[in-house]
């Protein structure tokens, strides 16, 4: 029986000054995903595509690297980032990784509002075996915590400073 979990973040983010100017900011969909994500780590495939290299995590003994095919898309004034393929690197021949994530971004009240949800199935890697399946799983519902908190924090920070200069350059 395979793993699984998952974790979400919403997100309220204040802007001061320039609010009515969040819809045109979030149609310039590659500048904010690369705002979004480490652009380091973000590799642009074509309109709206990307693949983004997640930062090495090491659960227990294994060091484990997912990469994302992402796809991003405008609905109106609301910006959606979906993951369409992932491969896992460090798991050896894990045949049945998934990995889901659906988010989005719009401009709402006084600001940016936003959701991000991430999940995760995957059989137990043989070195894991020993390991009580509610440990792995509490331990995988840490992890991608960790991972929206990442860019939960990067939203509030990078993205906000982007913002401003792209203001500044518009």
């Amino acid at each position: 029986m395979p793993l699984a979990f998952s974790a979400s973040q919403q997100l309220s983010l204040p802007i001061q000054g320039n609010v009515d100017r969040l819809p045109d900011y979030l149609n310039d969909e590659q500048r904010v995903v690369g705002s979004l994500l480490d652009p380091r780590q973000l590799v642009p495939l074509g309109p709206g595509r990307y693949r983004y290299t997640v930062t090495r995590v090491q659960v227990f003994q294994l060091q484990i690297q997912p990469i994302v095919e992402l796809l991003a898309r405008h609905r109106g004034n609301r910006l959606e980032l979906e993951a369409l393929d992932c491969a896992l690197e460090g798991l050896g021949l894990v045949d049945d990784f998934r990995l889901t994530l659906q988010s989005w971004l719009e401009p709402g009240g006084q600001g940016l509002e936003g959701e991000a949800t991430l999940a995760v199935s995957v059989s137990r890697p043989p070195l894991l075996k020993l390991i009580p399946e509610r440990v792995l799983e509490a331990t995988g519902h840490s992890i991608l915590s960790g991972i929206l908190l990442g860019i939960r924090k990067r939203v509030g920070h990078q993205l906000l400073a982007d913002f401003q200069q792209w203001c500044r350059e518009h």
